[in-house]
């Protein structure tokens, strides 16, 4: 049973010997191979990694290859541990035009996560901000017919939408689409549910403020019960095989918007997947065999709400109260300003530990702690008493969550530093070698 603290010893005996079969691992911590890694996670034929044309499938696949080639034993059927969630997609056209201005999807616009589909030609209806303090102003609203027009709505109007009356509410929803005016970048992001109309955000800088009519086309498909997986293995430890330092990072991104718009997700995260499979190629070796076993866990649906490591903590397979230590990783592709450990200031003493680590060996130049946030895949982890630690690094390129996140501008400031105190972090854990 997966959820036993103990292993049998039949079965720990077939994992050793199946780990001493196991083909010679390539050598540890290259960083040429690192590239390589996070180019072909954000290459345009994985679709963004995420739910159009099988993308997170690609690259659940091309981990599935690694972890073979590593050596790494599969914690569930071929490293697959699947599971189903609800994602709405963005799959086919994307247009947006402001008068005779055509504005570029991901750059100029983005699909609100949520947003339905639709094609819509229309008058711009620019909210009025005394429709909020108004009553007068919102009997007029109330007058005017939207079914034809396209609400244009500031960011800070946006916001304030729910403090309206309900009547006014519902009579703005009755527009054929709607514009949010975005002050600066624009961020997606992922949805399980639909709107019933197009929903776009603009860059405000972008959008013409003359603008007097809109055409739009949006493809949006609401895919209830999509199914995806995570992609688990693992290294048996030689002395301690029935307790485990686990290794995670999210291989999922937020897909395409269109046809020729994909957002391939560099620094989030194909860096720390990228660390993943250098510290797993490091613990494979045979002079680096850990005394504990090492888990390796890639989780699918992060961006979509953690869905992928919530699954796994509600169906491990690895026994909870048997993870010494949990060192999620996110984000790793910078590094001017040093590193962030989010529940460092909950786990005080194995933020403790890393400072001295870190002071020893002098690997980055800062290193902060964070308290709880349920910002990435530690998160399940931690609220379940495990120690779990989200590593990320900071400075250097902003990109984040849109279409310049791409590896050709990834500069992997930290990335050997950050390789070299994880491990001896992992080391003190229990992943040092016990032969």
């Amino acid at each position: 049973m997966v959820r036993q603290l103990l292993l049998s010893a039949p079965l720990l005996a077939l994992l050793l010997g199946s780990a001493l079969a196991a083909p010679a691992p390539a050598a540890a911590q290259d960083m040429a191979r690192a590239r390589q890694t996070i180019a072909r996670l954000t290459a345009p034929d994985l679709h963004g990694r995420g739910y159009v044309q099988g993308g997170e499938q690609r690259a659940a696949a091309y981990l599935q290859q690694r972890f073979r080639e590593l050596g790494l034993q599969p914690l569930a059927p071929d490293y697959y541990q699947f599971f189903t969630l609800p994602v709405n997609t963005f799959p086919g056209r994307a247009e947006l035009r402001a008068d005779d201005q055509l504005l570029r999807p991901g750059l100029d616009f983005i699909a609100a996560p949520d947003s339905g589909p639709g094609e819509v030609r229309g008058p711009v209806y620019q909210l009025d901000s005394l429709v909020f303090t108004q009553p007068e102003a919102q009997q007029a609203l109330l007058a005017r017919p939207l079914a034809q027009a396209v609400l244009v709505l500031t960011h800070a109007q946006a916001g304030r939408l729910p403090k309206l009356p309900p009547a006014v509410q519902a009579h703005l929803a009755t527009a054929a689409a709607q514009l949010t005016l975005v002050p600066g970048k624009l961020t997606a992001s992922v949805a399980g549910e639909q709107a019933p109309r197009p929903r776009l955000e603009v860059r405000a800088a972008a959008w013409p403020a003359t603008a007097r009519r809109v055409r739009l086309r949006l493809d949006a498909r609401l895919q209830p019960a999509y199914r995806t997986q995570n992609v688990v293995g693992y290294l048996p430890g030689t002395a301690h095989p029935d307790s485990f330092v686990v290794v995670s990072a999210h291989y999922d991104h937020l897909g395409r918007l269109g046809r020729d718009t994909y957002f391939p997700g560099a620094n989030d995260n194909a860096s720390g997947v990228a660390m993943l499979l250098e510290l797993a190629a490091h613990y494979a070796r045979s002079e680096n065999r850990p005394a504990c076993s090492v888990a390796f866990l890639a989780f699918g649906a992060e961006e979509a709400g953690l869905v992928g490591s919530r699954y796994f903590v509600g169906h491990p397979l690895i026994p909870l109260p048997g993870i010494r230590l949990l060192a999620n990783l996110d984000l790793l592709g910078t590094g001017d300003e040093g590193l962030t450990v989010v529940n460092g200031r909950v786990f005080e003493g194995q933020f403790a530990r890393l400072q001295r680590l870190n002071a020893a060996g002098g690997y980055v130049p800062s290193l902060a702690a964070r308290g709880r946030a349920a910002n990435s895949d530690h998160f399940p982890f931690s609220e379940r008493g495990v120690p779990a630690l989200f590593f990320y690094t900071r400075g250097g390129i902003a990109a984040y969550h849109d279409v310049q996140d791409r590896p050709e501008t990834l500069p992997l400031t930290a990335f050997r530093a950050v390789f070299g105190l994880l491990r001896d972090f992992l080391n003190g854990a229990g992943a040092a070698g016990g032969k």
